[in-house]
């Protein structure tokens, strides 16, 4: 799937005034309602920016941003395992998916919310505070090639065959 946004929306997003200047410097040229692939974004910026930019794309990004958001908080499962025998996390994961994929409706996430959101924050806050150096590295890595996989033109394929 790809997903743009504008310099247009970057702006009304309130994207930070430092990293929106880096990406104009970059993107020489680029009208202010010129579509800019999230990809590009991800190229110059790096990985938080072109996450920020999720808050301003041109097309619904619902769906690719709900299952990254669940790839991202199972990839740091193990690690919350590790400190509480607590199930709240994956319940979160598993309801985020199934939204995603239309299998529950709003009030049934919202059921399964509350403290299941809560559990799956401190999840990966948890995850993201034990990770050091190269776990750390390796961990970000690995959320870089989630969005990259959600945005390839096959994407929307490989979803298809999740479900």
């Amino acid at each position: 799937m790809t997903l743009t946004t504008t310099f247009k929306r970057l702006r009304a997003a309130g994207a930070c005034k430092k990293r929106y200047k880096f990406l104009r410097a970059a993107l020489k040229g680029t009208k202010d309602n010129e579509p800019i692939n999230l990809l590009t974004i991800l190229a110059t910026n790096g990985l938080d920016d072109a996450l920020y930019a999720l808050k301003a794309t041109i097309e619904n990004c619902d769906v690719p941003a709900r299952l990254m958001a669940a790839d991202f908080a199972e990839q740091v499962l193990p690690i919350w395992q590790k400190y509480s025998p607590l199930a709240a996390p994956e319940l979160a994961i598993k309801a985020a998916r199934d939204f995603a994929h239309g299998r529950i409706t709003r009030e049934e996430l919202a059921a399964a919310g509350g403290a299941t959101r809560a559990a799956a924050r401190d999840a990966a806050w948890a995850a993201a505070g034990a990770a050091k150096g190269d776990a750390r590295a390796a961990a970000r890595d690995k959320q870089r090639e989630i969005f990259v996989s959600y945005l390839q033109p096959e994407a929307q394929l490989k979803d298809e065959e999740k479900r």
